[in-house]
This record gives structure tokens, sequence and C-alpha cells, in this order.
């Protein structure tokens, strides 16, 4: 196998990971020995849950957050020069999208080192395939601005390229403002205007809804506390 920094994905939530992730997810797992990853504890656990009699303490675990330098970012891709491929594992979902693993890529890309997506969930497409909207044209924001006034604009303004440019546009919040947001959205955008609001994608009390703006008043799903992702559409 070439040595290769590879994407490793992981469940969204408590999913029983044989539901999302492919075999061969597995069979790359079990031939790396070095990871980056975002919280070490966590990451310790989901490989063992892939494969229980993975040995942890035989690997190596780099830990990447918002403190982490790029200096020590390309020491981590040390490995990938002596010929030992790199796994690279997010919290949840997809490594590299919305997600510090973006950072880990590019440096490995400008080392010309082999870079491999795994497959697995990722919520954004998920929740697009769910939703009813354009898939073809769609934008993810991330996390709106936390100041009122701004993100009532942004919102504004989110909105007008619905219909200006036919294009579906995603964010997210922290799940404990769930509720908040989309009562601002109820607030802010065009009675017609389509809200899908999709909760929890993949997990047990997964929930998917689109409907327009004005029947989500009064009848806003249990999602506090929990993952969610926010599209509106025309």
């Amino acid at each position: 196998m070439q040595a290769s920094l590879y994407l490793i994905p992981v469940t969204l939530g408590d999913t029983e990971h044989r539901r999302v992730l492919p075999d061969y997810n597995r069979d790359v797992i079990l031939g790396i020995r070095h990871f980056i990853v975002e919280n070490v504890r966590t990451a310790r656990r989901f490989l063992k849950k892939v494969e229980p009699s993975i040995v942890i303490d035989d690997l190596t675990f780099y830990e990447l957050n918002k403190h982490t330098s790029p200096e020590q970012v390309a020491g981590y891709l040390n490995p990938l020069a002596q010929g030992e491929s790199v796994g690279v594992i997010s919290e949840a979902g997809c490594p590299a999208v919305a997600d510090p693993g973006a950072d880990v890529v590019a440096i490995a890309q400008r080392k010309h080192y082999r870079v491999v997506p795994l497959v697995g969930p990722s919520s954004i497409i998920l929740s697009v395939m769910a939703s009813g909207f354009n898939g073809q044209s769609f934008a993810f924001h991330g996390y709106l601005p936390i100041d009122a006034a701004e993100r009532t604009s942004t919102i504004k303004k989110l909105e007008g390229r619905i219909y200006a440019e036919n294009q579906t546009q995603l964010f997210i919040e922290t799940p404990y403002r769930n509720r908040k947001l989309a009562e601002e959205l109820i607030r802010t955008c065009r009675p017609s205007t389509k809200l899908c609001i999709a909760s929890n994608i993949t997990c047990a009390d997964e929930c998917i809804q689109t409907r327009p703006v004005k029947d989500w008043a009064g009848k806003l799903p249990d999602f506090d506390k929990k993952p969610t992702i926010f599209l509106i559409y025309k």
C-alpha cells in the first residue's frame, strides 16, 4: 500500500458504524499506525469500535486543534516521508469538510503526498439529498454571526441568493442554540421561503423535514442539543 494521507470518516452520533462505513475503511485503518485527530479519547474509542482487536498502545496520535501551529501539523506528516501512511480522524463525519483537517490536507498537497478520501457520512451532503432543494448549486456557510443584528442581515443576504442565484443555502448552529436560530429564521425569512431542518442525521432519532417558513411557526421539532443543519431555498 502506497504511503498516503487517508481521510477517515466517522459516524455522526452513536450510529452503528457498519450502517454508514464500508468494510474497506476498516482494512485501511488496520494498515495505519499514525493518526492525526481532533480528540485522542474519542478517536481511540472509534478505532476500537471499528476493530476491537486493535492494540491502541501500538498507535501514535497527534492532536489537531485551534492551538496547533502549521509547523506542528507539518511534523505530523513526517511518517509519510518514511513510507508510512497517516490517517486523519475528525470528531464527526468527513475530515477536512468544515473541519481543521483541511489544514493537514493543504500541507500534504503542497508536499505532493498522496491524499485519499474514504467514503463515509457527510451531514452536509445527506441534508441536501433529503431536503428536496437544489442539489446542483448549494453553499455551506458554517456558523452564522453571533451578533444579532449581523446575523439577521446575513440571513437576509443568504435568502436573497436563493431567489437571485437559484442556490440552496446551508448553515449550522451550536446545538443548544438551534431553537433560537430556527425562530429567527421564521421571523426574518419570507413566509413562502422553504426551510429544511435536518437533525441527528443517520441516528435513531433522525428528523429531516422541509416546510415553508410560515408552516414552522409553533411546530418546531425537539432538536435541542442535537447536531442540526438548516437549509433554505425557494
